[in-house]
Formats: structure tokens, sequence, C-alpha cells
């Protein structure tokens, strides 16, 4: 096959996910390529309502990129039903938060505002069942046709596999939480 004979589509569905690190790096990553291409990109976090770097620099280039960039922080926390959850907030609280913050990510996909709308760690939220799988499906589906979006977290459901068009899976070799050591401030968040 030559180059000739391929084609660029108008929107991609992208999907970062598995039990390694890089997941959210990877979407930064395609955020400032999009905007570096004039794109006008929505962020929408599920997870990380703490104060991280990326947010700190996402603040940083805010004024610079106006609305070319949309930043929601959304989620109360991890959650994992008694494990490792954020302390003092209930499984419903959770899940009015995710649902919240997917509805924002929804319009965003759906307006034709935005030419990328990234949902960082939208995985977790699904397999955790703050946000349904039909839901996820009817997103990926629902979008407008000239927006591509991408999916990042945990555990991406298999059986969605093909509604999107690229899927990387973060595979871990060794990450030093695994010996109980926290994440570092400017490697892991």
């Amino acid at each position: 096959m030559a180059f000739e004979d391929f084609t660029t589509k108008e929107s991609v569905v992208l999907v970062y996910t598995g039990e390694g690190k890089g997941k959210t790096s990877a979407s930064l990553g395609l955020m400032v390529r999009a905007l570096g291409a004039d794109w006008k990109v929505a962020y929408v976090q599920f997870i990380k309502h703490w104060k991280v770097n990326e947010h700190k620099f996402i603040e940083k280039i805010q004024d610079t990129f106006d609305d070319n960039l949309f930043f929601y922080k959304g989620g109360a926390g991890f959650y994992k039903a008694g494990e490792l959850s954020a302390k003092g907030i209930s499984d419903d609280e959770h899940r009015l938060m995710a649902q919240k913050t997917f509805e924002i990510a929804y319009e965003a996909a759906k307006s034709g505002k935005y030419d990328l709308v990234i949902c960082d760690e939208i995985n977790n939220a699904v397999a955790d069942g703050l946000v349904d799988k039909k839901q996820l499906k009817n997103f990926i589906k629902n979008r407008n046709a000239k927006t591509s979006i991408c999916l990042t977290g945990r555990n991406f459901p298999e059986d969605l596999l093909s509604e999107v068009d690229i899927a990387t899976n973060m595979t871990k070799i060794k990450h030093h939480f695994d010996n109980k050591f926290l994440a570092n401030s400017g490697i892991d968040f």
C-alpha cells in the first residue's frame, strides 16, 4: 500500500488505559499538540480534585490560550468502595460529582465547540460504577462528528474497544508505589 491509499478521519476516539504510569501525561501531551495546532480543547478531569502540578500548569497557560482551552476539575477524589478512597465522602457524593463531571464532558463533546475533549480518569469512573458503561458508549457515539475525544484511566471496557480508533495500554513493569512509596511531585503528579 502507498500513502496515496490512505485518508484522514474527521475525528478520532483515543484511549489511554492500563496499570502503568503515563495515561494522564499522554493526554497532557495530546492537549499541548492540539493547542499547538490552534484547536479548541476541553480538558475534563474525573478524579483529581486536589491541586496537582498539571492544574498549576494549565492555570499558567489558561490566559495564553483564552477560549481555546477549557479546564474542569471534577470528581471527589479517589474512589474504590472502602479502599484508598477519598476520606469523608459518601458513595452517593462520589456518584453525584462523577455524574456532574460526565455531563460537562458530554456537553462539550456534543456541542461542536471543541476540536478535542479529553476526559482524564473517566475509565476509572466507569470501572468503579460512578458512570455507567452505557453512558460512556453514548458519549463516544453521540459526540459531534468533528470532535475527537480522549479517554484515560485504568480498566477501559474491552467490549467498547470496537468503538475507538486508537487504544494504548500502558503496561506497568515496575512502580515504586508497590514498595509503599508515595507519588513524587513533578514525576507522578
